[in-house]
Parts: structure tokens; sequence; C-alpha cells
């Protein structure tokens, strides 16, 4: 069986699933790793907290502003080009931060190499899912992905443990370092193993105004949800990005419906299943962000455990993925991607139902069992329904699909912790009113009422659990006749049930 590039799948299945997964394990860890570091970072060049922010919001945005571009290029200049290349990139970028900020004692040249850096990571993020179903054979996709999944999870899991050990015991500066071998090794492993594409490889009529526009749109959105609590949603700054990103969107909707050869065919959402797909992706990190940002605190102020406690506490979760990727990537082929989006999509409102129910003297082998099953939830649900997004289009749509499917992790990750960081400050402000709660109140009431704020906020994601449970049973199993053997189909979107 030939993939849809017309390049017979590669021999060596391990070869070619690391190479792929060591794009999703770097920009997992890196994604974690550096946060830990920022506080010895801000005191490394005396500057403000919310000054040093920008090591990591500078890579969020420049991240979400690329990511669908690149995705659109390496449909047109091949997988293999951008790959290779954005691995080189996201290696220098790393050296680059670790080695230039001491070397010329400046703080923007820290920032500015983040800038780099993240150039990098959104070309490697961007196309690793179309790799998988460019060059891995249709038996094998299901596994693939869940491999790809574990390791990702394993990233997030380690990434603040190794952060803080080498901050703490090395410096600062080997939190960047660490891509650096594994760069090398990503490049030498990708240039050997990654089959050469048969794609056109001219950028003639390539849509620059698209790019533009979706790049200002993203990050002037994202800026304003990451900013908007410390700035004041009412500031000049803050609604001036949201009008800025309103006008950026408004115009890249009504330029890509019009342009020939789009950054983002929009038209492939008129397609209900590919629609539905989409947001079940979407709503299911933009449900997890407000349990993966305010659980920390529940666990510091409420329950009182110490940070290195409950660091070990929310290992739980990524554990838990981890196992379920692996058991998804087996399980895909010989159940089928619906039931199993079914009883995953089941498995983890279970877990939001769980951490709705937080209290004030909840056991921690309770927390343990709801984060155990919202992390299995996610674990066997991500895989089968990233392979129904990327089985469902055509082959001159894998590079911006898979793109598309990157943005749709990060970007409702970054809007979720504002919306229920929100949903917390103001329910906890409703509710200390409402019983009459002020300063002068008994630490055992306070710590009711922050308590009854965590719980409204999960109760936000336990509503959108819902909707993912009903639209895993609304959405089909399509499969484009490009992944047909002897079948060339022209249209983006054929059903199969």
């Amino acid at each position: 069986m030939r993939n849809f590039r017309g390049v017979d799948p590669h021999p060596s299945f391990f070869l070619m699933i690391l190479s792929i997964s060591l794009a999703i394990f770097m920009s997992s860890l890196d994604g974690t790793i550096v946060n830990i570091a920022l506080p010895t970072i801000s005191e490394a060049f005396s500057i403000s907290s919310s000054t040093v922010s920008w090591v990591a919001t500078a890579y969020l945005l420049v991240m979400a502003g690329c990511v669908l571009v690149f995705g659109k290029i390496s449909d047109v200049i091949g997988f293999k080009k951008v790959f290779l290349s954005g691995f080189v990139i996201f290696t220098l970028g790393s050296f680059a931060c670790g080695a230039l900020p001491d070397l010329f004692n400046s703080f923007p040249i820290l920032v500015g190499s983040r800038v780099f850096q993240a150039v990098g990571g959104a070309m490697i993020t961007a196309i690793a899912p179309a790799m998988v179903t460019a060059y891995i054979p249709m038996e094998k996709k299901g596994k693939a992905m869940g491999i790809i999944m574990t390791l990702a999870a394993l990233a997030t899991a380690i990434g603040p443990t190794v952060g803080g050990a080498l901050t703490q015991y090395a410096s600062w500066h080997w939190i960047f370092f660490i891509n650096v071998p594994i760069g090398i090794f990503a490049v030498l492993l990708g240039a050997r193993v990654i089959p050469p594409s048969k794609a056109p490889g001219i950028l003639t009529g390539f849509d620059r105004y698209g790019a533009v526009l979706i790049f200002i749109g993203l990050a002037t959105l994202l800026f304003a949800v990451t900013e908007g609590y410390s700035l004041g949603w009412s500031s000049p700054l803050i609604i001036g990005m949201l009008i800025v990103a309103g006008v950026a969107f408004a115009a890249f909707l009504w330029h890509e419906l019009r342009v020939r050869d789009p950054i983002l065919e929009l038209r492939l959402f008129s397609h209900p299943n590919f629609l539905y797909t989409n947001m079940i992706m979407v709503l299911v990190f933009l449900s997890f962000s407000g349990i993966n940002y305010l659980l920390p605190f529940y666990l510091q102020y409420v329950q009182g455990y110490e940070v290195s406690n409950a660091g070990l506490i929310l290992t739980s979760l990524s554990v838990a993925m981890m196992i379920s990727g692996i058991i998804a990537g087996l399980l895909f082929n010989r159940v089928g991607a619906r039931p199993l989006c079914i009883t995953s999509a089941f498995i983890l409102l279970a877990g939001y139902f769980m951490i709705w129910h937080l209290g004030v003297d909840t056991a921690m082998g309770y927390i343990v069992a709801c984060l155990s099953a919202i992390g299995f939830g996610m674990g066997m649900l991500i895989t089968p329904v990233a392979n129904m997004i990327m089985n469902s289009v055509a082959k001159s749509y894998q590079g911006m699909v898979s793109s598309l499917t990157s943005l749709e992790r990060f970007a409702p990750m970054t809007i979720g912790i504002a919306l229920f960081n929100l949903v917390f400050l103001q329910g906890i402000q409703a509710i200390a009113g409402h019983r009459g709660v002020t300063d002068t109140a008994p630490v055992a009431l306070k710590l009711d009422v922050l308590a009854s704020g965590f719980d409204l906020a999960f109760f936000g994601s336990f509503l959108l659990g819902i909707c993912i449970v009903v639209l895993a049973f609304v959405v089909r199993v399509e499969i484009h006749p490009d992944y047909l053997e002897g079948d060339e189909g022209e249209s983006p979107l054929v059903g199969m049930v």
C-alpha cells in the first residue's frame, strides 16, 4: 500500500516514529521546562516578574502566528524540508537562548532568541501529525499516534522536574542547552529516515496576505488573553489588541474565501463531520486548561500541600495519559476510532464530574483518582480524534490540517487559562459576598469559599465535557479516497462510514 504522496511506507517503523516523536517531545518539553526557571531568570537580569514573562509569551505568540503558515508551506515544498529546517532553527535558537544573553548581558537578546526558537518550534509542531498520515501504513497509524501521545505526556510530566533540577543544580541556561543534543540527533535521524517528498516545491502564488492576517489575528488575541488580567481587561492596550484581532480575523475570513490557494481552506468546515471532530479537539484542551492551571493552587492553598508534594500528585495525570496513549494505539485498529472516541469521552466526563466536587477535606486518593480518570480519558480520546481528522482530508491539505490540529492544542489551553481564571476570581468574590465572608472571617470559612470557587470553575469543565460526549456520538469515521489503493480522488472530503 502506498501513502498519499506516492512514496512507499518506510520500512523502519520505529525510526520513523522516533523522528516524528522527537518533534512533539521537544515542543511539549519546552512548554513546561522554561516556566519554572522564570523567577531565576528574573533575578539574573534584575527585572520584574511581568517583564520576564516575555520569555514565555514571545515564544507562544510566534508559535501561534506561524503554525498555520508552515503547515501550508509544507504542502508546497514537502514535509522533509520543513521538518529538518525546523529542527535546525529550533536547535540553533535553543543554543542562542542559553549562550547569547550572558555574552551580551542583555535580556532582549534572550527574548529575541526565543522568537527565533519559536519559528523552528512552529515548523516541527505544525507537520508532525501529517507525517504520521503521510509515511506510516494505515494499519499502524493508531499505534504511531499512541506512541507520540505517550512521549508528549512524558515530556509534559518531566518538564517541571527536569527544569527545576537543571536550574537549581546547574543554571537556567541548561533548560535551553538540553535541546541542543536532542535537536542534532533529530536532524541526523530525520535526514536518514524521512523519505523525499514529491510536493511541487515552488511557493509561487503563496497566500502572503493570509499569512500576515492570521499571524496578526492569533498573536494579538493570545497577547490580550494572556496579559488581560495583569494589565486590566478595560485597559486601552488590551481593548486595542482585541479590536485588532477582530479586524484581522474578519479580513482573514473574507480573504481566504476568495483567494485561489488559501492558507486555511475554510470550505473544509462546511463538511459537518470535519467540523465536529475539530470541535472535539478544541473542547478537550479548552476544558482541560482550567484544571491544569487552577489545580496546583487548590492543592497548595486549600489542601496545604507543599510545592513538591503537589507536583507529585499532578504527575498522576501524566502517567495516566502515557498509559492510555499506549492502550489507545493498540486498540485503535481493533475496535475502531468511533467506539474508542465514545468510551474515552465518557471516562473524561467522569473525571470532570469527580473533580467538580472537591472540598476542603477531600482525600488525596480521591484527587489522584480524579486526575487519573481525566488523564486516561484524554490519552484515549486524542489518538482516535487526531486520526479521524487527518484521515478525512485530501492529500493536498495534510500539512494545513496538521498545523490546524497543533493550533487546536495550545491556543485553547492559552485562552482557557484566562477564561477559567476569570470565572474562579469572579466566583469567589460573588460567593464571599453572598455568604457575607470578609477579611476578618475565620480561616476555615475562607478556605470553604476558596474551595467553592474552584468547584465553580471546574463545573465549567464538566459542562464542556458533556458537549464532548455529545459530539463523540455524532462524529463518523471518514477515510478519504487518497488512502485507498489505486484511488486518486480529488475532492477535499469524501465520507465513508
